[in-house]
């Protein structure tokens, strides 16, 4: 029974049992704000940066996954070209991505990533029909 007394030496005292107790809901906020509740604003500040600065000729794509031409913007909402007749009109909010089109480089190092494959691909074919042949 020697360690009792020693065991509550040890034990905090008032303010510090109420240190120790919030001290880890503080930790949580702290965790939740800078991984959860940081990122979410940046993002809805970029969406609504991209929002505003949609203009006519630009290519988007909505949360229903209609992709368009936008025809004209209004103060809330988008008329949006689908077809060569077609157009719908749009809440401004219902815009999901604006498309970027890919520079003119990475098509045509796309086509020659393409034309390899082509060419494997005869390779194989060329394999395949000799074997037959055997």
């Amino acid at each position: 029974m020697p360690f009792v007394p020693f065991l509550q030496d040890a034990a905090p005292t008032g303010s510090q049992s109420i240190a120790m107790s919030v001290l880890p809901f503080v930790l949580i906020i702290i965790i939740f704000y800078f991984f959860i509740i940081r990122p979410q604003n940046k993002k809805q500040k970029e969406t609504e940066k991209m929002i505003n600065a949609l203009k006519k000729g630009d290519k988007v794509v909505t949360i229903g996954g209609i992709h368009g031409v936008v025809s004209s913007a209004k103060e809330k909402t988008v008329i949006v070209k689908v077809d060569e007749n077609t157009k719908l009109e749009f809440n401004k909010s219902a815009i999901a991505t604006v498309v970027v089109d890919t520079p003119v480089e990475n098509k045509k190092a796309d086509k020659k990533v393409e034309s390899e494959k082509n060419a494997d691909s005869e390779e194989t074919s060329t394999v395949s029909e000799e074997s037959k042949s055997e």
